[in-house]
């Protein structure tokens, strides 16, 4: 899990950014991922969950829209808070 914290007046541009990787996501459908972004209630402050089956490598800094993503963080966000989450229990349908 990764928590950042962007001035309000970005969060426009994090939040487009972020619809374009996961446009891109979903068109190429790598297998052994699960991904998920949000932004909390502060409109400040983003959550990232990526979830990788052992073996697989992150497959989003290949992608170009992962490296603008990298790119827009560097610009308008505080230092990320990488953090290591257990997972006691998930659930999520076949789409």
């Amino acid at each position: 899990m990764i928590r950042y914290t962007v001035q309000a007046e970005a969060a426009p541009q994090l939040d487009a950014a972020v619809e374009r990787l996961f446009a891109a996501v979903h068109r190429q459908q790598p297998a052994g991922v699960r991904y998920w972004y949000g932004r909390l209630p502060d409109g400040a402050t983003y959550v990232a969950l990526l979830e990788l089956d052992d073996g697989v490598d992150n497959p989003l800094p290949s992608l170009p829209e992962g490296r603008q993503l990298q790119e827009e963080l560097r610009r308008f966000a505080a230092a990320p808070l990488p953090e290591v989450v257990t997972v006691l229990g998930s659930y999520r349908p076949d789409r």
